[in-house]
């Protein structure tokens, strides 16, 4: 299938669906061949993360409100837009015309004028983005993110570190991942990968683990299927190295799907001792189980369970992680669709997460620790959260809590260490 008509399907599907951007893009590019699929790749993501900059630049050349236009036509126009001013190799005629093309492939020559129109006044003007009075509508339209959400962010942390973190939210996004220890180190994996023309790196931040600089999809590779590493953010593994599960110890993994943070925590384990990990469906319970004999893990125990549920049947653990359902604040870079969202449901979320810890606490055992995580940058998810624990719990105490701010090398993170004495 024609890339662009590719692309367009994805993003009509996900916008239309409120559809998982990764699992769209996967699924579809898996089901149709493309030509380039980095291309299909660049440009669904740059589309998503830049919708709201790419609607005002379209605003400025036409004579009807935005809302008014046909959802497939709006899809055509911010994707030849972002080819435009955001794509640096493609040619302007290429961009344009292709945009008129797809336009009839998909049904939409109706508009085929409008858009040869509007796409070619874009091409020969010099946008400038807004620099107001109004610094959050500033930020809005110049990172493609709703005022409400910039305004939270700048609730939490202030106009200067917002501005940071909206920065990050957009751009390339480097891939790292976890070595697997108990079958290959780092070196050997470099070269392994290099046989398959893959080059990586060993990470400047974390010897375990290696930044994937170019190549075929790792995930397809002879070295994945032989089990030599699993996917993970340096924030999450940082996460798992504070905990420091160790040789023999009971732990538990709450809300464990995927998988990926118990699988490091059996490798800091050297397989020796007993991971519980929980989730309440059986098609995650079974990515995890998957991914453990993939990477030869034999002490981790899959069970489906409520996190948020006391199960008296289960042993008192060493260490527990509580990495809970969040708003994913930290990870929009990953996945841009999550900006868009209304959250208004953060407050019922919090409820759910300090459950969630509040139930986890009742299996661990004196002297050990909890450690509860999320991929967001919401204080109220965060250490609103903890503090109330901590508040409610007088027998832990605060073993640190830690915010890892999104940039190049890391998605945005929190976790907090709290110790039961």
């Amino acid at each position: 299938m024609d890339d662009r008509l590719l692309a367009f399907k994805i993003l009509s599907k996900i916008e239309h669906d409120k559809a998982y951007s990764n699992i769209t893009l996967d699924t579809l590019l898996t089901k149709h061949e493309a030509t380039s699929s980095s291309f299909v790749c660049a440009l669904v993501y740059g589309v998503l993360e830049r919708k709201i900059t790419l609607d005002y630049i379209l605003s400025q050349f036409l004579t009807q409100p935005i809302k008014k236009l046909n959802p497939q036509v709006l899809t055509i126009l911010r994707m030849g837009v972002y080819q435009l001013k955001f794509m640096d190799k493609i040619p302007v005629s290429a961009a344009v015309n292709e945009s008129v093309k797809l336009s009839k492939k998909s049904k939409c020559g109706f508009a085929s004028g409008l858009i040869n129109s509007v796409l070619r006044k874009v091409s020969s003007t010099e946008i400038k983005l807004p620099q107001t009075d109004n610094k959050i509508y500033d930020l809005s339209i110049a990172y493609s993110c709703p005022e409400s959400l910039v305004s939270q962010f700048v609730d939490d942390y202030g106009l200067t570190y917002t501005e940071k973190i909206l920065e990050e939210s957009v751009g390339a996004v480097p891939l790292f991942i976890r070595v697997n220890t108990l079958k290959i180190s780092p070196e050997e994996l470099v070269c392994e990968l290099k046989k398959e023309n893959i080059i990586a790196k060993i990470s400047d931040d974390n010897d375990s683990s290696l930044e994937i600089i170019d190549g075929m999809s790792v995930f397809k590779s002879k070295c994945y299927e032989k089990g030599f590493f699993h996917a993970q953010d340096l924030a999450s593994q940082q996460c798992i190295s504070d905990l420091a599960p160790k040789k023999g110890d009971i732990v538990f993994d709450m809300c464990a799907a995927p998988g990926g943070k118990s699988f490091t925590m059996a490798q800091l384990m050297g397989n020796n001792g007993e991971i519980y990990a929980f989730d309440l469906y059986d098609h995650k319970i079974k990515l995890i189980d998957d991914g453990a004999k993939r990477l030869g893990i034999n002490i981790i125990n899959v069970q489906i369970g409520d996190a948020s549920i006391f199960n008296p049947d289960l042993p008192k653990a060493d260490k527990i992680l509580c990495d809970v359902p969040c708003a994913g604040l930290g990870v929009i870079r990953r996945k841009p669709e999550i900006k868009y969202k209304d959250f208004g449901f953060i407050d019922k979320l919090c409820e759910l997460q300090y459950n969630i810890l509040n139930n986890a606490s009742l299996y661990l055992k004196d002297k050990g620790v909890l450690m509860y995580s999320t991929c967001s940058l919401s204080k109220k998810e965060n250490q609103n959260v903890c503090e109330r624990f901590l508040n409610e719990h007088k027998e832990f105490k605060n073993g640190g809590m830690v915010t890892v701010e999104p940039c190049h090398n890391s998605d945005g993170f929190f976790y907090a260490k709290l110790i039961k004495e």
